[in-house]
């Protein structure tokens, strides 16, 4: 990051974004806006029903509110920086802004991979283990799963983060991108990065493949034991549970693998990237909250009753995470 001298050579980075002209620029800029809001409006209305419908105080939707606060942040780390930079000729972020952005995405986008395989975790004890749902999944072993999907997050991510930050920047400032990712980044670096693209890999290889192989695992069983389900209704209701879920992390691990599970992409693919990626944080986010609501008939009646005005009391703190109501599944 210094030159022997102690002067750092580059301290801001040109992001270079879409190629598109000024006309488009706003165009995109709209409708990148209208998903922005649409994304935060539903989440935060996911985690206000969650806390005040005391009908939705289980594990699941405990866990799916922890999703949406994630997905908040994870998409505020990216898209207002990436908004600004669409209506300015002077596309620039600075030196730490741009680590920062990096650290913030990679930690809010792994512990969503963490909060989204605890999810799954929870699904298979709800519909494999259901006389033991409830004394497996108590408050404190909830609370505690959530807890570690951030440690993992972090523990994931920070020792990257040292090593990128030990690195010299004195060529390029230029970015290849909207935002700063760990590729793009790389590729404007003096030094040597092959450490740091090692460490990169692993990571990839421990978190992103490992828990997509849990959740494989846990939906195959999951899926043998909803087939065993005498009654066609019953089957019908526990997939209903999982279905949002699946399509959820379907789409997740879809461009995760794309972008971070192939060799490292080339300065001609990260057109590609960019498109995926854009995928990853804009439009995912704003279809995460319509994918879980409109197949889930609890939620849309505490909507309901919500937008009415019905379910608007809010509870002690304490009693958001109390989960005394049995899991509707297992009444089947």
């Amino acid at each position: 990051m210094f030159l022997a001298n102690g002067t750092r050579s580059v301290t801001e980075f040109i992001l270079l974004g879409f190629p598109v002209t000024q006309g488009q620029n706003v165009a995109l800029f709209l409708l990148i806006l209208i998903l922005y809001i649409l994304s935060l409006g539903g989440n935060v209305l996911i985690i206000v029903v969650v806390r005040t419908d005391h009908k939705l105080q289980t594990p699941m939707y405990f866990f799916l509110s922890n999703l949406s606060f994630l997905e908040i942040w994870y998409t505020t780390a990216v898209v207002p920086k990436m908004l600004a930079n669409l209506l300015s000729t002077r596309t620039t972020i600075c030196f730490y802004c741009c680590l920062a952005q990096l650290f913030f995405h990679f930690l809010f986008g792994l512990t969503e991979i963490f909060i989204l395989t605890v999810m799954s975790f929870d699904r298979y004890l709800a519909i494999c283990q259901p006389l033991r749902y409830m004394t497996i999944m108590t408050t404190q072993v909830c609370l505690h799963l959530a807890l570690g999907t951030w440690v993992g997050g972090f523990l994931s991510i920070f020792t990257h983060i040292i090593l990128v930050l030990q690195l010299p920047f004195c060529a390029s400032n230029v970015i290849n991108h909207y935002y700063c990712d760990i590729g793009p980044v790389l590729k404007v670096a003096c030094g040597d990065t092959q450490l740091i693209e090692f460490l990169g890999f692993i990571i990839a290889v421990v978190v992103i493949f490992s828990s997509f192989v849990f959740t494989v695992v846990s939906y195959i069983l999951i899926i043998a034991t909803i087939l065993r389900i005498p009654s066609s209704k019953g089957r019908q209701k526990a997939f209903s549970t999982c279905a949002s879920h699946l399509i959820v992390v379907s789409i997740l691990y879809g461009a995760l693998f794309f972008m971070y599970m192939r060799p490292a992409p080339t300065q001609s693919s990260f057109g590609l990237n960019k498109a995926v990626s854009l995928l990853n944080t804009v439009l995912t986010p704003t279809l995460n909250p319509f994918i879980y609501t409109i197949r889930n008939n609890e939620v849309k009646e505490a909507l309901r009753k919500a937008l009415s005005g019905k379910g608007l009391r809010f509870p002690n703190i304490s009693g958001i995470v109390c989960f005394r109501k049995q899991c509707s599944l297992m009444q089947t």
